[in-house]
């Protein structure tokens, strides 16, 4: 299959319906906006969320919780996920998104103590739990904070 093979679905792309091109048209005239009004104006129209008003929804519900701008999100993996990793690889933020373990980097990478691993791996990361920490130097590998 080549690009100038391609074409979309049947059905799915529609002639665009010209407007204000004379009575024949079925859509002369007003162009479809009917008789005065705020939206037969040019530029008319009211902005989203506008309800006429009336105190929008955005106005009547209270505000909740707290979103801290300077919060560190971490990439989360826990132990039992290295442990498809062989003796002695080293493993960090890229191996973990070449492998599509994890999907984004984040701020970091940050390892977590679920599960069990018998592998003696060295982990880079920029934050370990005290039992993953734990578990991975049990296990005759390395922790190491970037």
């Amino acid at each position: 299959m080549k690009l100038h093979e391609l074409s979309p679905a049947e059905g799915s792309v529609k002639k665009a319906w010209r407007k204000g091109r004379g009575i024949g048209s079925g859509n002369g005239k007003t162009a479809g906006k009917g008789h005065k009004g705020q939206n037969a104006r040019s530029g008319g129209g009211v902005r989203p969320g506008f309800e006429g008003g009336q105190n929008p929804l955005y106005r009547r519900l209270p505000k909740r919780g707290f979103n801290n701008r300077f919060a560190k999100v971490y990439a989360v993996v826990n132990v039992k996920t290295l442990e498809k990793y062989a003796d002695g690889d080293v493993i960090d933020v890229n191996t973990l998104l070449s492998d599509r373990v994890i999907r984004k980097a984040h701020d970091g990478l940050k390892v977590l103590g679920d599960g069990e691993i018998s592998k003696k791996i060295t982990v880079r990361a920029t934050v370990f739990s005290a039992a993953a920490k734990e578990k991975i130097e049990a296990a005759g590998g390395k922790a190491e904070v970037i």
